[in-house]
């Protein structure tokens, strides 16, 4: 295994579970492990929007590094060449 696949794989799994977990962070229609924490943290309404932000934009982040790594993985290794290296 070259270490270049090593690396793509590797970000492919954590941002795969970063992805996971943030979005599980989400709340839907006011009942969420967000809305948990930020109640528990942050008293205010003006708190819980800064949350909701701060969950969005990281979700994003995740999101763009997992589509960036599964592009990347398809570039350089296309369909069966893992297997014959």
């Amino acid at each position: 295994m070259s270490p270049l696949l090593i690396i793509l794989i590797a970000l492919l799994v954590i941002s795969g579970l970063g992805l996971i977990i943030f979005i599980l962070l989400h709340s839907g229609k006011g009942t969420g492990i967000s809305d948990m924490i930020a109640s528990s943290v942050y008293s205010s309404q003006t708190g819980t929007s800064i949350v909701e932000k701060n969950l969005d934009r990281i979700t994003i982040i995740f999101a763009v590094v997992f589509l960036l790594s599964l592009i990347a993985l398809m570039i350089v290794y296309p369909s069966g060449s893992i297997a014959t290296r």
